[in-house]
């Protein structure tokens, strides 16, 4: 919670005009900050500068989507992409989700530097044919979002250690197991991240288009 507090006053603040002094650099109207940790600390940087050097990125990785086919690192390379978490049989906030991240969908649909990639928290059950059949039965396209699946263990790890999916951003089950997030990640071209949205908000959401069409001009 307290994450979100932090990032709702640094998003009041950006509209006032005012921001007080930031961890690292000076925020620049419009730009977006990179982010490098599980506090979601923003740092400033301007695209291309040295400080990039070795800052945080989403690691590689191997999945395989609804399609049977391969999803790497190089799917996504030179590519705007939003990551989500998910699991087919969710009762409670995958459909909310899912709806919100629909627009992001349309909104995009002609653009191919943009991408969804929802992960599935549920492998063992998540298989190719299953969400192909998830896919078919929500208007989900191949082409623009992805739903993949892999080993249990990448999976969590990634969500935990690249994506920051932790205490604050889902919830511990225990040591081996976590109930999945409401929060979408916004990742550049370069595998940073550069924004993190609630996937249950409206406006959140709207402010995610926003800033992946502002990406879109670095």
């Amino acid at each position: 919670m307290k994450k979100w507090l932090s990032l709702i006053s640094l998003s009041v603040a950006l509209f006032s005009g005012f921001v007080q002094a930031e961890p690292s650099g000076e925020p620049t109207m419009g730009a977006l900050p990179y982010y490098g940790s599980a506090e979601f600390t923003p740092h400033w940087f301007k695209p291309g500068s040295p400080e990039l050097v070795g800052f945080h990125q989403i690691p590689a990785f191997q999945f395989i989507d609804q399609q049977g086919e391969m999803v790497t690192q190089d799917t996504v390379k030179d590519k705007i992409y939003v990551a989500s978490f998910f699991f087919t049989r969710c009762p409670g906030i995958c459909p909310r989700m899912k709806s919100q991240l629909s627009k992001v969908q349309s909104e995009f649909m002609d653009d191919a530097d943009v991408m969804i990639v929802s992960h599935s928290i549920q492998p063992g059950n998540d298989t190719v044919e299953v969400l192909q059949q998830y896919a078919k039965k929500n208007n989900i396209n191949a082409a623009k979002w992805r739903l993949v699946t892999g080993e249990r263990d990448h999976i969590y790890s990634l969500a935990r250690n690249a994506y920051f999916a932790n205490e604050d951003l889902g919830e511990y089950v225990s040591n081996e197991d976590f109930l999945h997030t409401e929060n979408l990640v916004l990742v550049d071209k370069n595998r940073h991240i550069r924004g993190i949205y609630n996937g249950l908000n409206n406006t959140s959401v709207a402010n995610l288009i926003i800033d992946i069409k502002q990406l879109m001009t670095e």
